[in-house]
């Protein structure tokens, strides 16, 4: 077993070193914040995510498991060390890699053995090769030092399986004896191994990830097509499905994809595309339609309606998906602040999102609106104009249609992730909007008078 010490305790970093401690290596994960690291130590995750918590109470406790701020004693003697710090989106749409060169630099003067770096973090090609030189130029003991690429495939919500169970594990290294070590340290996770350059690896991440966006983006685009034209999208995802070089997963359609990866991984390989004097037409269009698709809903009603102010107005889901904590670029940041300008008074329910959004829009009066944080479904409806489903959370698909109905004042619904069968909302006498299908109006589900019964019996 190996000594290994993780940069960063976010998604990525924590996650990494978590997994690692199950697997029996002896980790320390290192983080800035005091306060973070303590609450660490004591057992409790800094982030929403299933089985994470768990597995730090048991490798806390096992021993394998350390936190500290004290950079210089985590990496002095590890046989690797993991980066899986942030490299957050910057305006023109390129990676910010501060944090790995800060990180890189504090390596550089605190390693006193031979040691394996390994970059976690998703970077544009080539940063690999320049994060090694950047060690070696600033390394002071006379070790070696070398630098992999080591791309995470997880999916917030489901990272810790994601990690234990991948479909592969993605590791680019320039020397053999990069490739051997970083391969020891995942045999016991017993999973296959994909070896390449560090720049194909780089390549890897993006590729994969951008792929998936633009299935997504793709699917919402035939979804926008199949209301003007009749059809449904569900019916036709389900027919596509069926072929296996097309397969069944991403074909969902909604409002658009959200979170720390497509979005800043679509803007980032178009950045790296341009810098490179190459034109990506298809992510440039994958980043169109996400933009696009995410206030899709909000346009759909303000056609339907005069306006929003002065109506109570509910929104289920604040999160970007069920499972997580995380509000990164998530439709509920796009759709509320019109929401507000425009007057409404806003009841939100979310499981596990509602403190993280109030960071962001605090409860309260909103110059022209109001936003107030609940605790159930319930409290949400009632009374309400018009009702927004953003995440797919359990506590709102187990929402039966004929609560809509019978608590709101307008059972007026527009679905985002596509919950519902459009004929039990039509039983249920809800006016439903959802995404590539056919819309159920009220003044199609009122019932017929005794006039009208003659005349469809004639």
């Amino acid at each position: 077993m190996y000594k290994i010490a993780v940069a960063g305790t976010g998604y990525v970093g924590l996650v990494a070193g978590v997994c690692f401690a199950e697997m029996g290596h002896r980790v320390t994960c290192v983080d800035i914040d005091q306060v973070k690291v303590e609450l660490m130590k004591s057992g409790v995750s800094p982030i929403y995510e299933a089985d994470l918590q768990d597995l730090m109470i048991k490798n806390n406790e096992s021993g394998n498991l350390n936190y500290t701020t004290d950079y210089h004693s985590a990496y002095k003697d590890a046989d690797a060390i993991f980066i899986g710090v942030g490299t957050p989106e910057q305006p023109d749409g390129s990676a910010n890699l501060s944090y790995i060169a800060t990180v890189a630099r504090q390596i550089a003067e605190s390693v006193e053995k031979d040691c394996l770096v390994v970059v976690k973090s998703t970077v544009p090609v080539g940063t690999n090769d320049k994060v090694e030189q950047f060690i070696q130029d600033f390394l002071i003991n006379d070790v070696r030092v070398e630098v992999a690429s080591n791309p995470e495939f997880l999916a917030q919500g489901s990272a810790v399986h994601d990690t234990l169970h991948a479909e592969r594990i993605i590791i680019g290294t320039e020397s053999k004896w990069a490739e051997e070590l970083l391969q020891d340290i995942y045999k016991p996770f017993n999973l296959p191994i994909v070896s390449v350059n560090r720049r194909s690896a780089e390549m890897i991440k993006y590729a994969s990830n951008d792929f998936l966006a633009l299935k997504i983006s793709y699917m919402n685009d035939i979804a926008n097509l199949c209301e003007l034209v009749g059809a449904d999208i569900q019916d036709v995802a389900k027919g596509m499905s069926f072929d296996e070089r097309i397969g069944s997963k991403f074909l969902n359609a909604g409002i658009g994809f959200g979170g720390s990866c497509f979005p800043k991984d679509t803007k980032a390989l178009d950045y790296l595309a341009k810098q490179n004097g190459y034109e990506l037409k298809t992510i440039q269009a994958a980043i169109n339609v996400n933009k696009e698709q995410k206030t899709m809903l909000y346009k759909k009603a303000s056609r339907r309606l005069i306006t929003f102010n002065g109506l109570k107005v509910a929104v289920l889901g604040l999160t970007f998906k069920p499972g997580t904590d995380d509000l990164r670029e998530a439709a509920s940041l796009e759709n509320i602040p019109l929401l507000l300008e425009q007057g409404a008074d806003i009841y939100a329910f979310d499981p596990v999102g509602a403190a993280n959004f109030a960071n962001v829009h605090p409860e309260g009066r909103h110059r022209k609106g109001s936003i107030t944080y609940v605790s159930n479904v319930e409290e949400a409806i009632k009374d309400a104009n018009v009702c927004f489903i953003f995440t797919e959370w359990g506590e709102v698909k187990e929402v039966k249609p004929s609560m809509y109905k019978e608590l709101m004042r307008t059972p007026l619904v527009y679905d985002g992730r596509n919950i519902y069968s459009i004929d039990e909302m039509e039983r249920a006498q809800v006016e439903y909007h959802s995404i590539g299908r056919k819309t159920v109006e009220r003044q199609n589900m009122k019932e017929p008078n005794e006039r009208e019964l003659q005349s469809i019996r004639s």
